[in-house]
């Protein structure tokens, strides 16, 4: 019985401590208006200003645009799409990861005609409505058609001196022991 209760306050526990950060962390896209030293001022998608500090810690990942000739079958991509009318996703973004995150298909920033599909690449062709990629997750798949104007890109490594006034930013920060909003990760655009 000790042992279960254990495991049940042990369970709880990591509950409690799981949700907390959930609420501290936040994510913020947007595109950088000012750098000063180690601030960012980001003013966000929903027009807040924010400032965001950096670490020693602050991974920095870098989106270099690509061709969607340099995506084959077994790459692992992000895709950012549209939801039409009539069902078909429409990407918007897309971007090559280095490794699986998060496979899935779900609704993107709680919108209902946003999704995010995290799947591997097994098929790409030309279809009658323009290029289309043929994406597979556990339990699932999607087929996206992929727009002249669509971003592709790849996540390399990034380096500070690309987050300039102008860049795109999508990150997450969670507050530091001063209350400061401190990045943990930053995926970087490059200026349009």
């Amino acid at each position: 019985m000790n042992k279960l209760r254990f495991a049940w306050l042990f369970s709880a526990l990591a509950l409690v401590a799981t949700a907390a950060d959930a609420q501290t962390a936040m994510r913020v896209r947007g595109a950088i208006t000012a750098v000063d030293d180690n601030v960012l001022s980001v003013k966000s998608a929903d027009g807040r200003n924010v400032a965001i500090h950096l670490a020693e810690k602050t991974v920095i990942v870098f989106t270099q645009p690509i061709a969607l000739g340099d995506i084959k079958p077994g790459d692992f991509l992000g895709v950012t799409s549209l939801r039409r009318d009539d069902g078909t996703l429409t990407a918007v973004e897309v971007r090559r990861f280095p490794k699986p995150l998060n496979p899935g298909h779900r609704p993107f920033d709680g919108r209902s005609d946003q999704t995010m599909t995290n799947a591997t690449v097994s098929a790409m062709v030309q279809s009658g409505s323009g290029r289309e990629l043929t994406l597979v997750y556990p339990d699932g798949s999607q087929k996206i058609v992929v727009p002249e104007n669509a971003s592709i890109s790849m996540l390399v490594p990034g380096e500070r001196s690309q987050l300039v006034p102008g860049a795109a930013v999508n990150l997450t920060a969670a507050p530091g022991d001063d209350g400061t909003m401190i990045a943990r990760r930053i995926q970087v655009s490059p200026v349009r």
